[in-house]
């Protein structure tokens, strides 16, 4: 009888501990799998993108102009040398101005260059680059007059946006030789621009459009639409390969903004 109870008694020990064994080891199961679960879902996921560092942002680009710049009928501002420029050297760009005006024509709206300068832009952030084009709606007007008005209109950006860089780019001339009155505007620009240490670009002088669409000489006949003014898209397109290669020369495909 002792016997038995000593054999029944071992078997019911032996059997608590085999219990036990099973739950400790569904324990450390249970508990594998929530530090698994947690470390799934508290662990950071990796960062997409490349991992030695952000790329840099675009450029920032500021237009001002006339029809060349903003487009005129059948060219929209996305299409104009401007943009096209844009895209071509990896830039954000901002395309400010209006058709028929100048650094003093004020074409049919109340404002010359400063006063779109002031409307459009001036109260945006600092770019890194601001272009002004223009002259060519200038070309009736005195030359010191409009070296003046440009004057004032780079010295006002000077002082809105101190580390900015400033481009000034000369008339652009569609119709076979330039005019005088559009050459004195240009010389008087060039002038003004290097007194005050701005780049240049002068397409009158670097021939960028030859000769006449009525001649058919040079390359207006494919560059220049109807109106013997305007650039056609393709035009367009190829003003920008001209400014941007002029723009990789002097150093300013990629600016950024001082300070």
């Amino acid at each position: 009888m002792t016997s038995r109870r000593a054999r029944r008694g071992a078997a019911t020990r032996m059997l608590c501990l085999c219990l036990a064994a099973v739950l400790s080891l569904a324990g450390s199961s249970l508990l594998t799998g929530c530090s698994l679960l947690a470390g799934s879902v508290h662990k950071p996921a990796a960062a997409d993108g490349p991992k030695d560092g952000a790329r840099g942002a675009p450029p920032v680009v500021m237009f001002l102009g006339d029809s060349y710049t903003v487009g005129d009928r059948g060219v929209e501002p996305e299409s104009t040398y401007a943009s096209a420029t844009a895209r071509l050297l990896g830039w954000q760009v901002v395309v400010g101005g209006r058709s028929g005006t100048g650094f003093v024509q004020k074409g049919r709206g109340p404002h010359a260059f400063l006063g779109l300068f002031e409307s459009q832009l001036g109260w945006r952030p600092a770019p890194d680059m601001l272009v002004v084009s223009g002259g060519h709606n200038d070309w009736r007007i005195p030359p010191p007059q409009v070296a003046a008005a440009a004057h004032v209109l780079l010295a006002r950006a000077r002082q809105r946006w101190p580390g900015t860089r400033l481009v000034l780019v000369g008339p652009l001339w569609g119709t076979g030789t330039p005019l005088p009155g559009a050459l004195a505007v240009r010389d008087a620009l060039k002038n003004l621009a290097r007194q005050l240490g701005v780049p240049f670009v002068d397409p009158i002088g670097e021939g960028w459009i030859t000769g006449d669409l009525l001649t058919g000489q040079g390359n207006a006949p494919r560059l220049i639409k109807r109106d013997r003014t305007h650039p056609t898209p393709a035009g367009h397109l190829y003003v920008a390969t001209r400014l941007a290669a002029d723009l990789k020369r002097m150093g300013l495909d990629h600016p950024a903004r001082k300070g």
